[in-house]
């Protein structure tokens, strides 16, 4: 199963060295809780966190309740929950608040049918989120504006300098995100979260940069909470190196690189 990642691949660096530290002598399981345990990784009610079997999660008992309530992350055999592991071990802080999250709301109304505003953001960022770190000046703003009002020519194109180590770092975090990936498709598509950064950042090591965007999000995410409303759609292939062939016909595919929806006058933008 693991020999179909290919670690090469741009969109894998964020948790290229958790998966670097892999013994092919053991479940990846067990690798997963050594690291923890080396991080000293806990929960948000301080309970050491490691991974274990699926069949260990109750029956009856809601996966994100069982995480925040003895800090077992229940973990299969397959590539969506090998990838989870590894965002666990990458982005620790923001995993703990986003179960916290997600604890409160099941403790609050229950598992129910419907997950609410909260848990819906929460769900869709532990899924399927990037994370653009961009430089907080006008130039950076500007690119914000761009993805943000899908001028996706403007935005990959005629911007294509500000991506990369100085000015806009993508960071993938979704674990469903990164399982799709495996098999590349021009379609797939991020939900974007915008981290706005001092030109400090961009100096900093890979190590240094990734503790920085885990330290800082987790941290908006238990002041200010999480709804659906604060995403931005974004191509993954789409991000300017990440893909080969990336000239004026690769963005001018309408059916991927697809023009803001008008939205009908009265209604709210």
């Amino acid at each position: 199963m693991l020999d179909t990642i290919d670690w090469s691949r741009p969109w894998y660096e964020s948790v290229r060295d958790a998966a670097g530290r892999l013994s092919a002598q053991e479940h990846f399981r067990d690798s997963f809780s050594k690291q923890a345990a080396a991080l000293g990784l806990r929960n948000h009610l301080g309970l050491p966190l490691s991974f274990v079997p699926q069949e260990d999660l109750p029956e009856g008992t809601a996966y994100e309740e069982h995480i925040g309530a003895t800090g077992c992350v229940p973990t299969r055999d397959n590539l969506h929950d090998f990838f989870n592991g590894l965002v666990w071990l990458a982005f620790p802080r923001i995993k703990v608040q986003l179960n916290a999250l997600q604890a409160a709301q099941i403790a609050q109304d229950g598992v129910g049918k419907s997950r609410g505003p909260a848990r819906d953001g929460a769900t869709i960022f532990d899924e399927n989120a990037a994370l653009l770190v961009v430089r907080d000046n006008a130039d950076g703003h500007a690119l914000i504006d761009a993805l943000g009002e899908h001028r996706w020519h403007e935005a990959f194109v005629e911007r294509r300098a500000q991506w990369g180590a100085a000015e806009a770092q993508t960071w993938l975090f979704g674990h469903a995100l990164m399982e799709k990936l495996v098999a590349p498709r021009k379609a797939i598509t991020a939900h974007t979260r915008i981290v706005l950064a001092s030109e400090d950042f961009f100096t900093l090591d890979h190590t240094a940069r990734r503790a920085w965007i885990d330290a800082t999000v987790a941290r908006q995410l238990a002041d200010e909470g999480l709804s659906t409303a604060g995403f931005t759609p974004m191509q993954v292939l789409g991000v300017p190196g990440w893909w080969p062939g990336q000239d004026e016909a690769f963005y001018a595919d309408a059916t991927v690189f697809r023009p803001k929806r008008a939205v009908p006058s009265g209604q709210p933008q």
